[in-house]
């Protein structure tokens, strides 16, 4: 009789450790987490996908010097940093000066601004709303020669 209580009792052992197997549900509470978490990390994406819209960076230049056209039609030469956000500032200011020689003939000099100011400004800050056009000054143009020049003068 042994053999057949066990033949019996085996049939019974398997249907235990099947009720044993089953997955335990999640709670309601634990699934609610995980969508509150969800949702969550959705809002900041979108929240700093915003901000960096709305707050561009800083545009880096290849170039040493940059020509920066005003809307009241000024040229500036300088170092410009900070060109496409809020605080554009020109370093090294340099700028054309027209006139007229002793015999009647139109001369353009280029002078540093603040050698002949009171103030002596070693850099300007713009109204990025003012600022029309950007050019880089190339490395071989009269430009750069002059600006060079006064730097050596100096």
């Amino acid at each position: 009789m042994d053999e057949e209580d066990r033949i019996e009792t085996a049939p019974e052992a398997e249907a235990i450790e099947e009720i044993d197997e089953e997955p335990e549900r999640e709670s309601p509470k634990g699934h609610s987490r995980v969508i509150f978490f969800a949702a969550l990390m959705v809002a900041l994406a979108v929240i700093a996908a915003g901000w960096m819209v709305s707050h561009p960076g800083a545009v880096s230049f290849d170039q040493t010097y940059q020509a920066v056209l005003l809307s009241n039609g000024q040229v500036y030469f300088g170092r410009l940093e900070g060109y496409g956000t809020d605080n554009p500032v020109l370093r090294e200011v340099y700028y054309v000066q027209s006139g007229v020689n002793e015999q009647k003939q139109p001369t353009n000099i280029l002078l540093k601004r603040g050698s002949k100011e009171w103030h002596s400004p070693d850099r300007m800050y713009l109204n990025p709303r003012q600022i029309i056009m950007v050019e880089p000054v190339g490395p071989n143009s009269r430009v750069f020669e002059l600006i060079k020049n006064l730097k050596t003068e100096r």
